[in-house]
């Protein structure tokens, strides 16, 4: 049996070891969020910095970054996507810190378009500037931080990405372009320890609807017209909408498993009902038969059936 004097000793060496850690905690980890003031991305800002993470949120306002800073945890950082300066400025603030920068969550993004033979190409341009250049501006910007801290990178993408139809060109071709961007930039940084994905949501409450109204009206003005009580019911009604969806709670969870998991995925479908899920993952079958249908080295149904099966692991 042990002595009184080797418990007492052994009782101490666990009150030194504890307070070693409490004197050394591990060191926080710097989160970027792109967006960061509404929807999804101001979720997730709140809740990573609730539980004690560092988040930089990307902001484009002195009023929003000041609403921002009040936040525990939460760094503001002005940050529109489009702009290169202000990319440029908030690597060099995030360097001069010496937080280093563990994961980047890009999340700006916009809706806009049309019926493709209406939409204009300015209104295209836009889409394309924030939802494509912004996302790859970002990561080229910030990339060299996260390799360094062999950490994550993330994008929100949309089931617009798979799934598209009449007024959804030009979002949808933004989406798909983050599908794109996901893949080839998972296989470039996996041999140096960075891990990428992309979130898909589904129809949650965010502003993306209300500010595509907000902007048709701005462009009403700007060409010398006036906001019509149509285009105000217009707008109270798409803020109806919006207010009737999920909180991106859901999505929030997908993020958090991304960047922290041990084995996070490359793709995370987050939809808050069943119907979606399936017009998704149908939409994806749909255009694997296509893909299949013409040429004389498709699959016959049984070999497509099988290679379907292996991808399942069954």
């Amino acid at each position: 049996m042990p002595t009184l004097f080797s418990r007492l000793i052994g009782m101490l060496l666990v009150t030194i070891s504890l307070a070693s850690v409490a004197q050394n905690p591990e060191p926080q980890k710097s989160i970027l969020i792109t967006g960061a003031t509404t929807g999804i991305g101001r979720n997730l800002a709140e809740s990573l910095a609730k539980e004690g993470h560092h988040v930089y949120a990307g902001a484009r306002t002195d009023a929003e970054m000041a609403e921002l800073n009040t936040i525990d945890n939460i760094t503001a950082l002005r940050l529109d996507v489009t702009k290169q300066d202000q990319v440029d400025e908030a690597v060099q603030y995030i360097q001069e810190r010496g937080t280093g920068l563990y994961a980047l969550v890009n999340n700006a993004g916009i809706y806009d378009g049309g019926a493709v033979l209406d939409t204009e190409l300015d209104v295209l341009n836009l889409v394309y500037q924030v939802n494509v250049e912004g996302v790859l501006r970002t990561t080229k910007a910030f990339a060299p931080l996260v390799i360094e801290s062999r950490g994550r990178i993330a994008t929100t993408g949309s089931i617009a990405g798979t799934v598209s139809g009449p007024g959804f060109a030009a979002y949808s071709g933004s989406k798909h372009y983050i599908e794109a961007f996901t893949d080839s930039l998972a296989a470039e940084l996996e041999p140096l320890g960075v891990s990428v994905s992309v979130i898909e949501p589904g129809n949650y409450q965010t502003h993306i609807r209300r500010s595509a109204v907000k902007r048709s009206m701005a462009r009403v003005v700007g060409g010398g017209g006036i906001v019509t009580s149509d285009m105000e019911k217009q707008y109270k009604a798409m803020e109806e909408v919006e207010l009737s969806y999920k909180k991106p709670n859901e999505v929030t969870l997908a993020y958090k498993h991304a960047l922290f998991a041990d084995a996070p995925l490359r793709r995370y479908v987050v939809v808050p009902n069943a119907e979606e899920q399936q017009l998704t993952i149908e939409t994806k079958i749909r255009e694997l038969v296509q893909l299949n249908s013409w040429g004389p080295h498709s699959y016959d149904n049984q070999e497509l059936v099988e290679k379907l099966k292996s991808a399942l692991g069954l």
